[in-house]
């Protein structure tokens, strides 16, 4: 199980990717400056916004039902 900065990054909790992706959007929200390291965190943010969002509407893996086969005549 990894760790990060003290935090649990694995295990068995389900993570919450509305609230992650909010976090970050708000993050980006306030880096207002038009220096070189802000827009460069933004394009990362933007990276990390997208992974996230794309994790938050996955869906899981369709059941497949088998039918059964139809004689043909």
């Amino acid at each position: 199980m990894a760790t990060q900065g003290g935090r649990d990054c694995g295990g068995n909790m389900q993570s919450d990717f509305t609230t992650a992706r909010r976090l970050l959007e708000r993050a980006q929200d306030e880096l207002r400056g038009s220096d070189e390291i802000s827009r460069k965190v933004c394009e990362c943010l933007d990276l990390l916004i997208e992974a996230v969002a794309t994790a938050e509407h996955r869906r899981p893996p369709a059941k497949i039902v088998p039918f059964p086969r139809w004689a043909r005549r």
